[in-house]
């Protein structure tokens, strides 16, 4: 397979100028290949590690120094998914091509893998890390991703801590499944000492995926959730006001 080659990145679409994936102008790449199932993910065609289209890391630098004076002082690249720390490997020789250009990094991840490449690109090579928080319970965990062990994403969370490097945290809000003030409430006090967390973006519910879903032949278990009212987001953010310097909904 492409991905484990030291040069080379699977990719399977990039957005030249991003306004949704992290500070200011983005060049972002979205990665082939995740090992979570999400019920409500748009991109679901990027969850098969086949397929994707190889880019050699000097093509993407090339492309990436194109768009680099539109930037400004807080932009850069984004690098997202699929799960782009499956990709780790490469990725340390991308990033550490960006920093030598003086650009600013940004990883978006649901923060299940941890392993020696990934501890390096974190914490010697990325400025930002974007982490997913699917649910505050196992069993939340599970029904939304189709995998057990919410805990990785907190062991992920706590090693972005100690580095003392900057984290934002995503959580997507859906109605009667994760937007629910318990949970709200059990995201903040788990996170509210944390000092690396600059923000957390509440991601409202859509379902701008389900034809992606019907294309590949897959059932999208969620066609009968419903989208957040502006009422409920109002609450969610007045909840998590409380534990985070900054909320946004974006």
């Amino acid at each position: 397979m492409t991905q484990n080659k030291e040069n080379i990145l699977n990719v399977h679409s990039i957005e030249s100028f991003g306004t949704h994936d992290g500070p200011g102008i983005r060049f972002v790449v979205f990665l082939q290949g995740c090992k979570l199932k999400c019920l409500y993910c748009h991109n679901p065609d990027t969850i098969e590690t086949s397929g994707g289209k190889p880019y050699q890391i000097e093509e993407l630098v090339d492309m990436v120094l194109k768009v680099k004076p539109y930037f400004g002082k807080k932009g850069g690249v984004t690098v997202s998914g699929g799960e782009p720390l499956l990709q780790s490997k490469a990725l340390v020789a991308f990033f550490k091509r960006l920093k030598e250009e003086g650009i600013h990094t940004n990883i978006d991840t649901n923060g299940r893998l941890l392993n020696r490449f990934a501890k390096t690109l974190l914490d010697d090579y990325t400025d930002l890390v974007m982490l997913d928080i699917k649910h505050m319970t196992e069993e939340g965990y599970e029904a939304i991703t189709g995998q057990r062990n919410l805990e990785t994403a907190f062991t992920f969370a706590k090693h972005r801590e100690v580095s003392g490097k900057a984290m934002w945290l995503r959580y997507v809000l859906i109605p009667e499944i994760t937007n629910k003030p318990e949970l709200l409430h059990a995201l903040g006090e788990y996170f509210k000492d944390y000092k690396t967390i600059e923000k957390i973006e509440i991601q409202p519910y859509h379902k701008l995926g389900i034809h992606k879903w019907e294309a590949l032949g897959w059932d999208y278990e969620l066609k009968d959730a419903r989208e957040n009212t502006s009422e409920e987001l109002s609450v969610a953010v007045d909840i998590l006001k409380q534990y985070f310097k900054e909320v946004k909904v974006n």
